[in-house]
């Protein structure tokens, strides 16, 4: 268990879970909550033994209910952590996979937290919503730009030109969220998608994300394809790399060192 005040974190063998504990605002942020979460981000970017991570809300009723307006309205200095909203929303350096476990209500600021996350593992009384023009702002940490590129753009903009609230099942209708399960299994589903990607090699899930990513910023699928990428020249000149096809010959499970 961590030492902070507005989030905990734990560690399960490779696995880092972040918990945002502030149910008593529905674990909405203000900004010393989001210089911890940018803390506990950079903890997991840097650990090399940290190969995927969880974030999630306390509590039953809320993952993040995003910007916390209460703390902005009482005067409170409003600042925003280099890495964005949560310590992650503008974190586009980060190669090992995130797992955002939605336990309830994930509004604003949360759903652009969970958006972006890798996969979003949705409880059955989850809720999405960009809602920030209800109250005269914008999703700028990100919603108006990953919602688009994440559902058809039609469906993204219903959203977020309403701000309406839309229910797990929907989300996962409309593609941004993995799996519906219920609240009580949220965390052990999560935590079963995280073991999922531990089976892999850790430098292959790296290269993956970042070639997955990256490859959107390419002129053409041709132009993707073709293009250099730091963490697949990693892989290939990993231990691993030379691991897994041993592994398989010898049919045994790999042992991944993570370089």
């Amino acid at each position: 268990m961590s030492d902070y005040e507005f989030i905990t974190t734990e560690r399960e063998d490779n696995l880092f879970i972040i918990t945002i504990n502030r149910p008593e605002r529905m674990n909405a942020c203000h900004p010393p909550c989001n210089f911890e979460m940018q803390a506990a981000f950079d903890e997991f970017a840097a650990d090399d033994d940290l190969w995927v991570a969880i974030v999630t809300g306390a509590g039953d009723r809320a993952f993040s209910a995003g910007n916390d307006l209460r703390f902005q309205a009482e005067g409170g200095k409003m600042e925003r952590p280099e890495k964005g909203f949560g310590g992650l929303t503008s974190r586009f350096d980060l190669n090992k996979p995130v797992i955002a476990a939605v336990n309830g209500v994930a509004m604003g600021g949360g759903f652009e937290i969970a958006l972006a996350c890798d996969l979003i593992i949705a409880s059955d009384n989850a809720r999405f919503a960009l809602p920030e023009p209800k109250v005269g702002l914008l999703a700028g940490a990100g919603g108006v730009h990953r919602l688009p590129r994440s559902i058809p753009l039609k469906q993204a903009m219903g959203m977020m030109l309403t701000g309406r609230h839309v229910p797990a099942e929907e989300g996962l209708a409309l593609g941004f969220v993995n799996e519906v399960v219920p609240q009580a299994d949220l965390m052990d589903t999560a935590k079963k998608w995280a073991a999922m990607i531990l089976e892999c090699s850790p430098l292959s899930i790296r290269a993956t994300k970042e070639a997955a990513y990256a490859g959107f910023s390419e002129d053409s699928l041709e132009a993707a394809i073709k293009a250099v990428y730091p963490g697949t020249e990693a892989m290939r000149n990993s231990e691993d790399f030379v691991e897994g096809p041993l592994a398989f010959s010898e049919k045994r499970k790999p042992n991944w060192k993570g370089r």
